[in-house]
């Protein structure tokens, strides 16, 4: 077992070293440019699509412009919003948060790029439900089966990964750490309510999520600014120490051993990326099923999670974690933004926020790769497989709340770096559509008329 673990660890150190890293961001920057900065521009008409609109009428689709976002926001707010950001400034500093923020600026114009593709591209299922992904664009856009079935086959197994067993677990620790609930009995209720909603299909999970996601994000988050608002004469200093530290040598202090400028920049953009999933091909699984009349219609709203997810709640729970100054006591991971939080909470309230917040984002994880898992293995065998799916899906994330999850841990990266590869090679390869499509939709002044 030890020697397989370390084969997947070589392999990962390679995968999600500098050029996959370079190509991920070149891939945010090129499309960014490509479309003239669109993320930037049409941002506050994107949240109002996503948020106060919610939906458009008489419209193809199994959910509305929220449901869809709601499940992608579930898929990709989990645990690295909480121990991705600790695990970012423990180790390249304050420096970090800001190139995640370089990552979500520009992985929202990757974000957008995907959902064009998937709502372009997507087609209708025996039972008249939509669906549509990565597989789809590159096999329907590029004619390229073999690369199609590549990417789904990984997404598969990513989905029982990152999507199921890692999530399950973090949910079993927490409520152990916290409540003192044995790990198997949280596997079973997590078993059943996963069970429960995923039978319903992608109207079920997005109903789900769409009450789920705004919750957790929105108690999570008041929690971070409670703290923010305790320091707040800490964080003219905080952000000033993030701009600085972005372009510098960070020095040891404490039980900080400081980091160079490259490790800085490394540790930022791959926990970015990780959080919120730009260019990996799994959120335009959920786009493709939601109920609009214009490919980019959809792709605004999807570009918002990007800007939720990092520009928003890893911002929170980086500035917690740096106003309270734990940054520099040697912990990482979960475990530093706990402290962060007991630090600046009294009792133990700010370790239940935590752990709160891990039960929530990492079940709402569950249920988002579910559905991406879902489309997946259906576009490998068909439709007849999604029950089978289902009940194996389920049985995974029983076993994964009590069992040690280092290997599964190592193969869900490596599945999810071969996910991205022929992913963005469609990017790029269709990136020509992208933009027709985009001006097609700005030159009929399509926004103001709805």
């Amino acid at each position: 077992m030890e020697n397989i673990l370390s084969y997947f660890q070589a392999i990962n150190s390679y995968l999600w070293g500098p050029p996959m890293l370079i190509l991920l961001l070149g891939a945010g920057f090129y499309l960014t440019v490509l479309l003239k900065g669109l993320q930037f521009k049409t941002l506050l008409s994107s949240l109002y699509l996503a948020l106060i609109k919610r939906k458009e009428e008489n419209s193809e689709g199994d959910i509305t412009h929220f449901q869809a976002l709601m499940t992608a926001l579930a898929a990709t707010v989990g645990t690295g919003n909480i121990a991705g950001v600790a695990t970012a400034i423990a180790i390249g500093g304050p420096g970090a948060l800001f190139w995640m923020w370089m990552t979500g600026f520009l992985g929202m114009a990757t974000k957008y790029s995907e959902a064009v593709l998937a709502v372009y591209y997507r087609e209708k299922d025996e039972k008249g439900e939509m669906r549509g992904g990565p597989m789809y664009y590159i096999l329907k856009g590029m004619n390229n089966k073999w690369l199609a079935y590549l990417f789904a086959f990984f997404a598969s197994i990513a989905a029982f990964g990152i999507g199921n067993m890692v999530q399950s677990n973090s949910v079993a620790d927490a409520a152990n750490h916290s409540f003192s609930i044995p790990h198997y009995v949280t596997g079973l209720f997590l078993a059943l309510f996963t069970g429960l909603v995923i039978i319903g299909g992608i109207k079920s999970i997005g109903k789900t999520a769409s009450f789920i996601v705004p919750f957790m994000i929105v108690f999570y988050s008041l929690g971070c600014l409670a703290i923010v608002f305790l320091n707040f004469h800490n964080i003219p200093n905080v952000f000033m120490l993030i701009i600085k530290e972005a372009f510098t040598d960070t020095a040891a202090i404490g039980g900080f051993a400081g980091s160079s400028v490259l490790l800085t920049i490394r540790m930022g953009v791959a926990r970015g990326i990780f959080s919120n999933e730009s260019g990996l091909g799994s959120a335009p699984i959920a786009a493709a099923a939601a109920q609009s009349k214009h490919p980019v219609s959809q792709a605004l709203v999807s570009m918002t999670q990007t800007f939720i997810d990092t520009i928003i709640v890893c911002s929170l729970t980086g500035f917690a974690i740096l106003s309270t100054g734990e940054w520099t006591g040697g912990k990482t991971g979960a475990a530093l933004t706990s402290a962060s939080f007991a630090k600046a909470l009294p009792g133990n309230f700010g370790d239940i926020i935590v752990s709160l917040g891990i039960i929530f984002f990492a079940y709402s994880t569950i249920l988002g790769w579910y559905y991406y898992g879902e489309k997946s293995i259906e576009f490998l065998l068909g439709s007849k497989v999604k029950i089978f799916y289902k009940i194996f899906f389920t049985i995974a994330v029983f076993i994964g709340s009590v069992l040690k999850l280092d290997l599964v841990w190592e193969i869900a990266d490596t599945m999810n770096a071969l996910m991205a590869l022929p992913n963005l090679i469609a990017l790029f390869a269709l990136s020509k559509i992208i933009k027709k499509v985009t001006e097609d939709y700005f030159a009929s002044n399509y926004l103001n008329k709805k």
